[in-house]
């Protein structure tokens, strides 16, 4: 009776994760160790989970490289699931990635978006927002992303955003170029159309000539400044503020229970969405 009073009480309060999808990992060959954790809960809106995730290293050309995402669906979940599957292949697969990882990976996003939107008959007419990280022989870090999926650093002990926020705001002049338009309804956020809340996202096939599907790309040197990396969902940044994040799970060693902490403490400010979160560890 007292478990099941407490089950009660915790599915009242937003906290039962007994549906999230966690675990953990660490490279094998690089000299500059990479660990990683990482904690998904499905959200309070009714819908099933559209977040999807790559955590996972991979040996290639003589390099180790690590492998890390989290797509963020809407309008169903064929468009992230499809990104989990292809989106690194893609990437890896351009020509120019060993001498050019930040035109390999705007490519790669290119032509992976202008495959969902030839195939929408299969994967549907919804979409997701995107943050990729890559990184080589734990050495180079590069981040990639498009729409409100973010990547905050620890860096020199502060927080520091890697990512663009895509709102429908800040790219009101070209969307409006392309066609489109912006409303701003009181007590709604900015979204194009009427209809989406981010102004970059793969898919979403009844927007296609208003969105953009080109990532913003950064390059960041790891050294033993940097100490690690969330990414993580707008489940997340929602209700939390960068440096809170990045206070919140410094004394935690372990990635996979800072990922956890970082997608409780969502849950417990009252966050609805699906919340998904990667926190990669770097050791020098």
């Amino acid at each position: 009776m007292k478990s099941e009073l407490l089950s009660i009480i915790r599915t009242a309060a937003c906290l039962d994760t007994s549906s999230a999808d966690t675990g953990k990992g660490r490279s094998k060959l690089s000299s500059n160790q990479v660990s990683h954790g990482f904690h998904l809960v499905e959200g309070k809106t009714g819908h099933d989970m559209e977040d999807y995730h790559v955590a996972e290293y991979r040996n290639e050309n003589n390099h180790e490289l690590g492998l890390f995402a989290i797509f963020d669906g809407h309008m169903g979940e064929s468009v992230p699931s499809y990104l989990k599957a292809n989106l690194f292949n893609n990437i890896l697969k351009e020509p120019l990635f060993w001498r050019d990882p930040q035109s390999a990976m705007k490519n790669a996003y290119s032509s992976t978006n202008k495959y969902i939107l030839e195939n929408s008959k299969q994967l549907g007419h919804g979409g997701s927002t995107a943050v990729t990280a890559i990184v080589i022989d734990g050495k180079d870090l590069w981040i990639a992303n498009v729409g409100d999926s973010r990547a905050v650093v620890c860096e020199r002990g502060t927080a520091n955003q890697l990512t663009i926020d895509h709102e429908p705001h800040a790219e009101r002049s070209r969307i409006e170029k392309q066609g489109g338009f912006v409303t701003t309804f009181p007590g709604d956020v900015p979204r194009v159309n009427g209809q989406l809340a981010v102004a970059r996202a793969f898919g979403d096939k009844s927007l296609r000539a208003h969105l953009s599907s080109e990532p913003d790309v950064r390059h960041i040197p790891i050294d033993s400044t940097i100490k690690f990396v969330i990414l993580a969902s707008d489940g997340l940044w929602k209700v939390m503020k960068n440096k809170e994040a990045v206070d919140l799970i410094k004394s935690i060693k372990d990635p996979q229970a800072a990922a956890k902490r970082l997608t409780t403490e969502a849950l417990a400010r009252k966050s609805k969405d699906d919340i998904s979160c990667i926190v990669i560890r770097f050791r020098c």
